[in-house]
């Protein structure tokens, strides 16, 4: 029978602790998967392309704050985004798939600008490039 020891008591520890939020990183049951609902007349907040995923924060036309996370810059950046894709003040519509919980947000699907051009996070025909951002 193995004796236990503080050693082995810290390398469990550690093994635990970064399996743990590999495992759970990568959920989506927080949102309403494959339900997009549109959103128009938003006014951009800010932008973080970030690692593990891209935030877009926004306001309504009645000066409500919503957020939405993204996918990966490495994802996006294959379908035409960038860090300066979206700045704030800039007009867009959007789609999104909704939280569950009924806050204002969700998980970004896509973005449509004033002129007509538009983003997709998952790389549908008509979207920017990069080089045009």
């Amino acid at each position: 029978m193995r004796k236990f020891t503080p050693k082995f008591a810290i390398v469990a520890a550690a093994i635990a602790a970064v399996a743990v939020p590999v495992a759970a990183h990568h959920s989506t049951a927080m949102f309403e998967w494959g339900k997009a609902k549109p959103l128009e007349n938003m006014t951009v907040v800010r932008w973080e392309w970030t690692n593990p995923h891209t935030f877009l924060y926004a306001k309504d036309a009645d000066g409500n704050q919503w957020a939405f996370e993204g996918m990966s810059p490495n994802h996006l950046v294959r379908y035409g985004w960038s860090k300066r894709s979206l700045k704030p003040g800039d007009k867009i519509d959007m789609t999104y798939y909704p939280l569950r919980d009924g806050r204002r947000g969700g998980f970004d699907v896509t973005v449509q600008f004033a002129d007509g051009s538009g983003l997709n996070q998952f790389g549908e025909a008509g979207s920017r490039t990069a080089a045009a951002n």
